[in-house]
């Protein structure tokens, strides 16, 4: 019996020995387990920087997309301006006061409120060099009076007055940019002739109104409907523009041929054409200086022209000629503006003299004052009566520090 548990003493003790290490073997380091658990920390945590870093990126090109669409130009161009004036006029509002100056010198002084214009600018850029230029006007907050021609009543004149102002499309056309130095222009636009049709906007005079030089003896705003090629290359900007010409028919007195331009039927009559032309120079700092012209014939340009017995009028051809030059200095908080201009109209075998004068000239000189004068001694042979007339004193040119 002894022997017996001496025998299977030692096997129970191997078999103890074997399932304590086998437990042993199966459970885990305690070092292993921890560096595990490091190891999916770090995972974690790598795992979100990165996707932090790819949302900050993609957040910051879309930023960067959004920037430059934003700062790209519009296709589409919105603009205008307007004018709102009260004035106090200190002289007769009577429409023979420049020619019997001595009656109506005492009248007494008179007041007006008035929109001189309303305007609205419409544009598009189309790409590829093409745009197009809209400018619709509102002048003194109403409608033109309007002439028409009744065929159903022997085909006279019948007038139907609205309103004193006039509502005009001054711009209406399409471009085609080859490069800064060579653009071509279809369509109504502005006549570059003169200092004041040029450049027009409220900010580009220093009075209240337009300067009464050039807005009372040429077409203010003059625009037409033509062909303009124009361009800039270095110092120097040029026009030239291919129109009709001006109608003699509304050539008068008071405005020379500042009425000329207009039309009182619903198209623009070109029995005859013009050119215009103008040239400036940006080559001093701060200084602009411009020659710009006019030329074309004028008598034939009405529907008068094509009636019964016109033919005794068939070589008059009533060629008016304008030319001018005008300069700005704006620097050294300074602003400088002038002025001049000259206008002929050759006619020298029409049968009857004129009401209006044959030549003009205007002068607005720095620091000037003085009168605008527009008549001349030579005369035109027209259907009107000879006269003379002279404008109300207008100061030529101001001078105002900034």
């Amino acid at each position: 019996m002894r022997l017996g548990i001496l025998l299977f003493t030692p096997i129970f003790l191997l078999a103890g020995v074997t399932l304590h290490a086998q437990e042993a073997v199966n459970a885990p380091e305690p070092a292993a387990a921890a560096d595990s658990a490091a190891n999916a920390e770090l995972k974690a945590q790598l795992k979100a920087e990165l996707l932090s870093e790819i949302r900050a990126e993609l957040s910051s090109e879309v930023k960067t997309a959004v920037s430059k669409e934003a700062d790209k130009p519009s296709r589409l161009t919105v603009g205008g301006y307007g004018e709102a004036v009260m004035t106090r006029n200190f002289f007769s509002d009577n429409y023979l006061r420049y020619i019997s100056p001595d009656k109506y010198k005492n009248d007494k002084s008179h007041g007006r409120f008035d929109l001189p214009h309303v305007v609205i600018y419409l544009g598009y850029d189309f790409g590829r060099g093409w745009s197009m230029g809209t400018e619709i006007e509102f002048e003194h907050g109403g409608t033109e009076s309007a002439f028409e021609t009744e065929f159903e009543e022997g085909g006279e004149y019948e007038s139907e007055i609205e309103r004193g102002g006039e509502v005009a499309l001054e711009q209406f056309w399409l471009q085609k940019s080859f490069s800064p130095a060579f653009n071509l222009r279809l369509g109504h636009m502005i006549v570059p002739v003169g200092g004041t049709n040029q450049h027009h906007m409220p900010t580009e005079f220093f009075g209240v109104y337009r300067p009464e030089g050039e807005n009372t003896i040429l077409p203010c705003t003059w625009h037409e409907t033509g062909i303009s090629l124009w361009g800039r290359a270095g110092d120097w900007r040029y026009e030239v523009m291919f129109l009709p010409g001006l109608d003699s028919d509304r050539f008068g007195d008071n405005g020379w041929v500042s009425g000329g331009a207009g039309s009182p039927y619903e198209f623009k009559i070109a029995n005859a054409y013009a050119g215009a032309f103008r040239i400036d120079n940006y080559s001093v700092p701060g200084l602009r200086l411009s020659l710009s012209g006019y030329a074309g014939n004028s008598f034939s340009n009405t529907l008068s022209a094509n009636r019964t017995g016109a033919d005794r009028y068939k070589d008059v051809k009533g060629t008016v000629m304008i030319g001018a030059f005008d300069f700005l200095y704006d620097a050294h908080n300074w602003i400088v503006r002038g002025n001049f201009d000259y206008g002929h109209q050759f006619g020298q075998d029409f049968p009857v003299q004129p009401r209006y004068a044959q030549r003009i000239a205007l002068a607005q000189a720095i620091c000037g004052f003085g009168r605008h004068r527009h008549g001349g001694g030579s005369r035109l042979r027209h259907l009107l009566a000879d006269t003379q007339a002279q404008g109300e004193g207008t100061p030529l040119l101001r001078l105002r520090p900034l």
